[in-house]
């Protein structure tokens, strides 16, 4: 067999496969068990494998690049587009194929078993947050039923623990939102040793810590930068932040252009956290009345951000400044400099 690009379509325990020769005509169609995958790759000269990223993608990737192939990992709306008919297994992995022959598709980048872990840790952790959530907004329902309320924030959840006992719950809630409280207070004892595991593997990392240094970038997202981007596969910051979904979604035709909201696509936990940064360091540069600006109003970073809100909404400030970051992001990682508030580029820490 001669197949010089295959196209993989990965499940729990069904594969299939689809391979052509140079002349684009199939020479393998078949069907795998999961044990089968890496012996049939194995007896195979090497090949250009397209797996389209989706759970599991990057152990397979991982696996068979191993045994010599060169694997692109392919963005599902890519896929999508070479879909010829009716959705199958046969049908996707012949869209696979096709779409590993193309190099305008871009690729998902292959992670390592270290960044992988990493990127589990950050994962992980926003899985308990979001759980720590939903138990603390069941808790106020719960008790605002019963007419006890508390501020928001921390704060005020260790208050409504401490109303527990307020005759005016009674005993059956009691017992039933101590359950939620001894949840909450598990969930955040496992969230911190989850940030302590995150900051040790962020002190071992030059990169990750260089990207902290930037305004609003902070732990997790400097891990999420380092371990989930590649920006040396773009040539220019502005190709780095359009990758992330940074910029305007385009509907252009005749000459004549449309820009509308964000294009959104790339990674969105990355994206967010940009975005959620922006918003931080917007919020520095807006200060109460009657409290001094914050030292970042004074950086090239912040002087830029307050012209900019002087004539664009804030939210649009926001998502400039989130491009902006990015921008930045992919300067420290490329070159190896060092973030200066001056803007001029310093050399990196040894």
């Amino acid at each position: 067999m001669d197949a010089i690009t295959i196209g993989l379509d990965i499940a729990k325990s069904s594969f299939q496969v689809h391979g052509v020769d140079a002349s684009g005509a199939v020479v393998v169609r078949r069907k795998l068990a999961r044990g089968k995958v890496l012996e049939f790759f194995r007896g195979l000269p090497s090949a250009v494998v397209g797996i389209e990223a989706c759970g599991g993608a990057q152990h397979w990737a991982r696996q068979i690049a191993a045994l010599g192939h060169r694997v692109r990992l392919l963005p599902a709306r890519a896929v999508k587009a070479y879909v010829a008919r009716q959705k199958n297994d046969a049908a996707d992995a012949a869209a696979i194929c096709e779409a590993a022959g193309r190099a305008v598709v871009r690729e998902v980048p292959v992670k390592t078993v270290e960044a992988q872990a990493g990127l589990a840790l950050l994962r992980v952790r926003e899985v308990l947050v979001k759980q720590r959530t939903m138990l603390v907004n069941a808790l106020r329902g719960h008790l605002a039923e019963f007419g006890v309320v508390a501020p928001r924030g921390r704060e005020g959840v260790s208050a409504l623990a401490e109303r527990l006992s307020d005759p005016a719950v009674p005993a059956l809630a009691q017992a039933a939102c101590a359950a939620l409280v001894a949840q909450v207070k598990a969930l955040e004892a496992q969230i911190l040793a989850l940030e302590a595991r995150l900051r040790q593997r962020h002190a071992a990392d030059p990169a990750s810590q260089r990207l902290a240094a930037i305004p609003g970038i902070g732990l997790l997202g400097a891990t999420a930068l380092a371990l989930g981007t590649e920006p040396g596969r773009f040539d220019s910051g502005r190709d780095y932040a359009a990758s992330l979904g940074a910029v305007p979604r385009q509907h252009s035709t005749g000459g004549r252009e449309r820009l509308g909201s964000i294009s959104r696509m790339g990674d969105s936990r990355v994206r967010g956290m940009l975005t959620a940064g922006a918003s931080a360091v917007l919020k520095q540069l807006s200060p109460r009345e009657g409290q001094p600006p914050a030292a970042l109003a004074h950086s090239a970073l912040g002087a830029w951000a307050l012209r900019l809100l002087a004539r664009k909404p804030w939210r649009v400030v926001m998502v400039a400044l989130a491009n902006k970051l990015a921008r930045i992001a992919w300067a420290v990682l490329t070159r190896g400099t060092a973030y200066h508030p001056a803007g001029r580029p310093g050399p990196a820490a040894a």
